[in-house]
């Protein structure tokens, strides 16, 4: 049973290794932080399985009354690839030849509509890193006044990791178990006085792109500083609960902790709870480009099936655990939520009936959102009340009560369209187009296709369509 006083969701804290109640710090809302895209391509569906994490979070929050303040960052800038020292940003520039800025611009808007696809609430600050430069540099100057960090003889700002006396603590990697060389951190020629210190400010080089003026030279952030100088200042000093991807623990958020621990004065940790959602494989291998199994939203809506199909996948499954998705158990959610909200359409005729047993199913429900998002136990209580003995009066109720908590928007049939001859053809011939290089002919029919509610983007691998979302 339940305590009266308990908090309305607990989660497995990451840094404690417990699961441990929600709270408000200061009383007022529970203050988020999800970190957020890096906007140089599409966010696949593996990504998007993270920022339904916050949204999942953030249902539960407020059903139960509670007030939320959700942080989100875009990174436009800052964050350097696995393999090779360049920004992704301007990596993807080069590959489509294009301005950095207008890339950035338009995989946010890209991120934002596969977002609103999967019903997942918008956050109420998206800061970007391009415009939080001067937050990093007064963040950087305070690391540097407080002997955490130091400019290496290379021009670059780096923090001092032998300083934070409990690195590691979140990840579980100890400093001197980290050897050089190792793919968590780049390697600066001798610049750092230790292996394991990492760029909180790049010197510019032969950069000539994205790079600002500091105290000390031309240049750009490094990836981890964004996070703290943006969650710590959006946030008011202090952090409730911070949300990622499993991959970014270590070093991301290792790092970040590192970085806002000092930043704050208290000498309390600046982040109370750590929230980490698993990998998630398609189909029994690691979402990845190599091995071709990629999936973004745009390839759910072609093959007609509702993006909410993949929310509802998510929700069958624990956060905190590896997940294998397929197209057949998207289908099957698809046909599922398509049954439920024809159902919900025949129960209208009835007025919603709000009866103890529905208030009694209600809070049931919620209870197992309580308890660490466990969604899947949630999903099958929802699974039995279309062919439960409940009146279609508490059926009906009970669907317009929970719809708010489970976010598959149950209460509206919806229509998933195919893609029309005409359209088809058009798409055909503006392709044609392109090849001739009558771009004036490409542009007309991109326009032909918006009037028929079609967005054409054009990319290094050709040109892709979707349907537009209003």
């Amino acid at each position: 049973m339940k305590r009266a006083d308990a908090a309305p969701l607990a989660i497995y804290d990451t840094l404690s290794r417990e699961v441990r109640d929600v709270v408000a710090s200061d009383s007022q809302a529970v203050r988020i932080y999800c970190c957020g895209p890096t906007v140089y391509r599409d966010a696949h569906i593996g990504n998007l399985r993270t920022f339904l994490l916050a949204d999942l979070v953030r249902r539960r929050l407020e059903f139960s009354g509670l007030k939320v303040r959700l942080v989100q960052n875009i990174t436009d800038v800052g964050h350097m690839s696995e393999d090779f020292e360049e920004d992704k940003i301007i990596a993807a520039s080069k590959a489509e030849r294009r301005d950095p800025y207008s890339i950035a611009r338009e995989y946010e808007e890209r991120f934002h509509n596969d977002c609103r696809s999967l019903n997942i609430t918008p956050s109420d600050l998206y800061p970007r890193a391009s415009e939080c430069i001067d937050l990093m540099i007064e963040a950087i100057s305070k690391l540097m006044a407080k002997g955490f960090a130091y400019q290496g003889e290379d021009g670059s700002v780096y923090f001092d990791a032998t300083k934070f006396e409990s690195y590691g603590a979140l990840s579980g990697n100890r400093l001197d178990a980290l050897k050089p060389g190792h793919r968590y951190e780049y390697t600066e020629a001798g610049a750092k006085r230790f292996h394991a210190d990492w760029a909180l400010w790049k010197a510019a080089g032969a950069r000539s792109e994205m790079i600002w003026d500091t105290p000390w030279g031309r240049g750009f952030p490094g990836w981890h500083i964004e996070c703290s100088a943006m969650s710590l200042e959006y946030l008011g000093g202090k952090v409730d609960l911070h949300i990622g991807g499993i991959d970014l623990r270590f070093p991301h958020h290792e790092n970040e902790r590192a970085q806002s621990n000092p930043l704050i004065d208290s000498g309390d940790e600046a982040v109370t709870l750590w929230l980490h959602g698993e990998h998630l494989l398609f189909e029994g291998r690691k979402m990845s480009k190599s091995s071709g199994n990629v999936v973004l939203i745009k390839d759910v809506l072609e093959r007609s099936i509702d993006p909410l199909a993949v929310r509802f996948c998510f929700m069958e499954n624990r956060y905190r655990s590896q997940m294998d998705l397929s197209w057949s158990s998207i289908q099957a959610a698809h046909s599922l939520l398509e049954r439920w909200r024809k159902s919900y359409q025949e129960w209208l005729t009835e007025p919603a009936l709000h009866s103890e047993d529905v208030r009694a199913k209600v809070d049931e429900i919620a209870e197992h959102f309580s308890d660490d998002l466990d969604t899947p136990q949630a999903i099958l209580k929802l699974r039995g009340i279309e062919r439960s003995t409940l009146q279609v009066g508490e059926k009906r109720a009970l669907f317009e009560a929970l719809d708010p908590l489970f976010g598959l928007d149950l209460l509206n049939l919806r229509v998933t369209k195919s893609l029309p001859t005409i359209a088809a053809k058009l798409i055909e011939e503006r392709k044609q187009a392109r090849n001739e290089r009558d771009f004036k002919k490409s542009d007309e029919i991109r326009d032909q296709l918006t009037e028929l509610g079609i967005e054409v983007r054009d990319t290094a691998g050709g040109q892709e369509w979707s349907w537009r979302i209003n």
